[in-house]
């Protein structure tokens, strides 16, 4: 039985203004699965996240989510059907609490009405955020802030979760705590992850399948674990 993609991009253009960076854009993500989005500073990866997203309007193609036509809809409505984005250095109110950022992530009717049971899911997947609770968000280390930033998008609820650069700013050993733990999300909760990360070599180990990026374009895609052994690949973007 052929499951049906819960997002489907297709010939997606968007850009900011007169200046159209992405082209013709197009690709599928299968429920469940982590797929990495990389290339160089400046290919158009976050753009798309942001198109996608509903931040940025787009000028020409389709999307769809869960087989609904999604292309116009503002953020804040896609959140409430499953489309959750953090964006690069998670963006947390640095004067409000832990606890009051996480909050914040169940705005929507329907994560309100889950938000005690979220937020007990959330201090137990990341227990860190249970001790600094109380704790002014804008006074935590880079990773505790990244773990804090991808609770409170989980708090929505979300069937799609999007992540723009979650290593920026942390240590490799962090960068690999938050790469398995989004990959845990994946595996054991059925949560399907879209990853634009600069540290290629991280990303394509826990990722099932990634698409790289070149001027606005999609130039190559397949399963993480033939390109993270393409030669080309490893010297272009892994510095191997």
């Amino acid at each position: 039985m052929t499951v049906a993609p819960i997002l489907t991009v297709s010939d997606l253009s968007a850009g900011y203004g007169d200046i159209c960076v992405l082209h013709d854009i197009s690709f599928t993500v299968q429920p469940g699965a982590v797929v990495a989005l990389v290339g160089a500073n400046g290919v158009g990866k976050t753009t798309l996240l942001s198109a996608i997203a509903g931040l940025i309007p787009t000028t020409q193609g389709e999307t769809r989510f869960l087989d609904e036509h999604i292309t116009g809809l503002r953020a804040d409505q896609l959140i409430g059907r499953g489309l959750a984005m953090v964006p690069e250095g998670g963006r947390l109110f640095p004067f409000m609490t832990v606890m009051e950022n996480l909050e914040l992530g169940a705005f929507t009717s329907g994560a309100r009405a889950a938000k005690a049971r979220r937020m007990d899911e959330m201090m137990t997947l990341f227990p860190i955020l249970r001790d600094r609770s109380g704790q002014l968000a804008g006074k935590l280390s880079g990773g505790e802030r990244q773990m804090c930033a991808i609770a409170r998008a989980l708090m929505s609820g979300p069937k799609l979760l999007m992540l723009d650069e979650p290593s920026i700013g942390l240590s490799p050993l962090m960068t690999e705590r938050v790469l398995e733990t989004v990959s845990g999300l994946a595996r054991e909760h059925g949560l399907t992850v879209i990853i634009v990360e600069q540290r290629v070599t991280e990303v394509l180990e826990v990722a099932d399948e990634a698409h790289i990026l070149n001027h606005g374009q999609i130039v190559r895609s397949d399963l993480a674990s033939i390109l993270r052994n393409d030669r080309h690949v490893q010297e272009t973007y892994m510095g191997l």
